[in-house]
């Protein structure tokens, strides 16, 4: 996939990286939407986005969008935490990270606070302050929270001597590691709760990131713009583009 990247052209983009765009023209300050140059997605994508319909999460998921990062670690390649646009995308996020393994990096600027219980390390007498909500489950960053924390207390070694303290949410940072060939989906509080970001210190090594992005509901059945989210979503499906 790759290779047959870089055989077109990279747009200079912030922050040290490049990207190619495969989607509509978009005007975001004017919520202004048109076909412009788009004619599909890439051919090479059609593969991985049938593969995707064998999850449940992603059976129901039609990419109208697709765009291409490149990272390098000469280049102070990053993307600072931010959220996607909710006007024009919808609910998930897909994202396939290739060439090189790398972190995501989720936070929530929220006043609200976490609750940390101390725990024992295996084999040892040193006790560490750990989230009880199991930050480390990864693939449920939406599950962080201090009420669905208290389900999962019995699989951690508590020391239940140490009272719990609270930490606001805005000081947490959750590392997510994406190996290579790793796809991720970051839907529900993940996606609107939860910004996301790449820090240089994890890019190591040429890194591409593919996203591809889901209309929203106003541009799917029964929103205001329907006709014209049916229109780009089947020019999207027809796998012939280049980047526009």
């Amino acid at each position: 996939m790759v290779q047959l990247m870089d055989q077109d052209d990279w747009k200079l983009s912030q922050s040290g990286r490049r990207k190619q765009d495969y989607g509509p023209k978009v005007n975001f300050k004017k919520k202004k939407l048109k076909a412009g140059g788009f004619i599909g997605l890439p051919s090479f994508s059609q593969e991985i986005v049938q593969r995707m319909k064998a999850h449940s999460a992603l059976e129901d998921f039609f990419p109208v969008e697709q765009c291409n990062l490149d990272y390098l670690p000469e280049r102070g390649s990053a993307i600072d935490p931010h959220f996607d646009d909710w006007w024009l995308w919808g609910q998930r996020l897909v994202s396939l990270n290739l060439l090189s393994k790398t972190v995501l990096s989720m936070s929530w600027d929220s006043e609200d606070s976490l609750q940390l219980f101390a725990t024992h390390s295996q084999g040892s007498g040193e006790s560490n302050h750990s989230a009880s909500s199991q930050a480390s489950q990864n693939h449920k960053p939406n599950h962080l929270t201090p009420t669905s924390a208290c389900e999962n207390l019995d699989s951690w070694n508590i020391d239940h001597s140490c009272p719990p303290r609270l930490i606001p949410y805005k000081e947490v940072t959750v590392d997510i590691l994406l190996p290579r060939r790793s796809l991720i989906v970051l839907y529900g509080d993940a996606r609107y709760k939860w910004k996301h970001a790449i820090y240089r210190k994890h890019i190591e090594h040429r890194r591409i990131c593919v996203t591809f992005r889901e209309l929203s509901a106003e541009f799917t059945l029964g929103g205001k713009q329907e006709k014209l989210g049916k229109e780009l979503l089947e020019i999207a499906l027809t796998f012939q583009g280049k980047p526009v």
